[in-house]
């Protein structure tokens, strides 16, 4: 039987290389984006369902969620891939910095809002992190904002071992109910994703010869599909962290339980769900 698979950030980039390649498998694929031309181009052709959800509105995150629970009976895959790297601060209608909302605060949202559902299909959730969660992040629990300390680098960073931090509470949580959790570094990817930010970033990533040295997004996409169509505990383990579809180093932080914890307990107030 065809998974029913949700992508989120899958208008472009590695989640609509997944997109095309899951489906092309024979998966049931949804796709959601943030841009309604794009997600419409990325879905459309190849006859997906699809839908929208601007992660810097909190709003339309719990109202995707709505549909995604009144629309599919059965959800076996959540891939958390929507997230970027920005420029300056910036901070949200929602009152957050705009890079941890984005990339950490939506997907943890969306998976909580989800969860039974989530947990009733003994689904796997992937977190799209990056290797910026060990070589740029300097994380501190007490300064979730950045409101001490910022540059995008480090926003980025730290957004992205959060993204491993929540898949291990995650994994530890509910574990024992079937759900399954699994974070993943798709590699450097030629794609749109820095287009919002500037310096070093933005050149990269935009720049024809600097892209000519970055993974390609079907490369990207087959890592994520790698996870999607995998067996826990078989294909790649409960709460792990991986790079080239094999396990990865990632920073030190990452495998503190009691970090994890207080991430999570801080986001749920966030969001305003009960730990």
């Amino acid at each position: 039987m065809a998974k029913t698979i949700i992508i989120t950030g899958a208008s472009d980039g590695i989640g609509a290389a997944a997109a095309r390649q899951l489906h092309a498998a024979g998966e049931r694929v949804v796709v959601v984006g943030r841009n309604p031309d794009k997600t419409a181009v990325a879905a459309e052709p190849l006859g997906l369902d699809w839908h929208l959800a601007d992660y810097t509105h909190l709003d339309q995150v719990r109202e995707l969620a709505a549909t995604l629970l009144d629309r599919y009976e059965r959800i076996d895959v959540l891939a958390n891939n929507a997230g970027g790297i920005f420029g300056e601060r910036e901070v949200t209608a929602d009152g957050f910095e705009k890079t941890f909302q984005v990339n950490h605060l939506g997907g943890f949202l969306l998976t909580n809002l989800l969860r039974e559902r989530l947990i009733a299909s003994e689904a796997s959730v992937i977190q799209t992190s990056s290797i910026a969660a060990q070589r740029f992040s300097k994380f501190d629990i007490d300064d979730l904002q950045g409101e001490r300390h910022f540059s995008a680098s480090n926003a980025y960073g730290n957004a992205k071992l959060e993204n491993i931090l929540f898949t291990k509470e995650l994994a530890r949580r509910y574990d024992g109910d079937g759900l399954s959790a699994v974070a993943f570094h798709p590699g450097a990817i030629a794609s749109s994703f820095a287009s919002g930010s500037s310096g070093a970033w933005h050149w990269l990533y935009t720049n024809p010869l600097a892209s000519k040295l970055l993974t390609s997004v079907e490369v990207g996409g087959a890592r994520l599909g790698w996870l999607a169509l995998g067996t826990p505990g078989v294909d790649w383990q409960q709460g792990g962290y991986y790079a080239r579809n094999r396990p990865a180093r990632t920073s030190p932080l990452a495998a503190d339980p009691l970090l994890a914890r207080r991430l999570w307990e801080r986001s749920a107030e966030m969001v305003g769900l009960s730990d």
